[in-house]
């Protein structure tokens, strides 16, 4: 696999420790197949950690000073480097997220979290915690706002959604909720800062019908896979499984409408809930 890039190490703590773990290796002579291999983990695993796209976690950062003779700095540093505001099953890859150069993703029944309004956000996490306290709610809202903010630079990251037709009819906090929240995603796609695809319920079965897909793709790292189930998720680096879910995002696309189709499906749509709304 080719080496990465030096990352620059002043955009994240994790950043910084990967940049020092690239000198270790570096410093013991050991690729990154190699260093895997001592730690029974990918190459890539490795390169994603360099790159700061990955956390270390505790177990690999004590094999890390073990095998790298790093007098426990990996093990030090790391747990205040993995400190973060979302789920455990989500962090890494909210992490990955955030420094992606290009995120595709197929979500069959919401609004994917990236491109959520706060009233639609609020709606789904009371229904996920019906008895967590307001202020749990508020913060949980607060994480997903903070996340959709990547969409505030102009062409960073290319962001491609293909959206099930459930997730249009999906009544998530009642008509005026819906038409703001899918308004919004209409709204991002007409300015071209997304491109929107609508899978429709005539396509039949997919590709993907067992669940949602993300792809991550990095300059200076290689790609991973989020697959996400209800309070549930997993990273996936195997470059022949990432192979395989970029596909079945691929054919998943294929079966949707065209994003001009998917436009005006979405604001008729949209049309409906505003009239249902105004007569409620």
């Amino acid at each position: 696999m080719a080496e990465q890039r030096k990352p620059d190490p002043s955009t994240s703590p994790r950043a910084i420790i990967g940049a020092e773990l690239r000198h270790a290796r570096e410093r013991k002579g050991l690729s990154q197949e190699a260093l895997g291999e001592l730690l029974f983990v990918s190459g890539s695993y490795i390169g994603q950690m360099e790159a700061g796209t990955r956390r270390i976690r505790p177990e690999i950062a004590s094999q890390l000073d073990e095998v790298l003779g790093t007098d426990g700095f990996f093990a030090r540093n790391c747990k205040a480097a993995n400190k973060s505001k979302y789920p455990d099953h989500f962090a890494e890859a909210a992490e990955a997220e955030a420094v992606a150069a290009a995120i595709k993703e197929f979500e069959p029944l919401l609004i994917p979290g990236l491109l959520q309004t706060p009233a639609y956000a609020r709606e789904v996490f009371r229904a996920y915690q019906p008895t967590a306290t307001t202020e749990v709610i508020d913060d949980l809202v607060a994480a997903r706002l903070a996340r959709g903010r990547l969409l505030d630079d102009p062409t960073r990251p290319l962001l491609w959604v293909v959206l099930g037709e459930a997730v249009l009819h999906q009544r998530v906090g009642g008509a005026a909720v819906m038409a703001e929240a899918l308004g919004y995603v209409a709204g991002l796609a007409r300015r071209h800062r997304v491109i929107v695809q609508v899978l429709p319920f005539r396509a039949g079965a997919h590709a993907s019908l067992d669940g949602p897909v993300k792809l991550m793709t990095f300059e200076d790292a290689p790609p991973l896979a989020y697959l996400q189930g209800h309070g549930s998720g997993r990273l996936e680096d195997d470059p022949a499984s990432v192979a395989r879910h970029m596909l079945t995002y691929d054919l998943v696309g294929a079966a949707a409408l065209s994003p001009r189709e998917s436009l005006a499906l979405i604001e008729s749509v949209v049309e409906d809930y505003a009239h249902e709304d105004q007569h409620s």
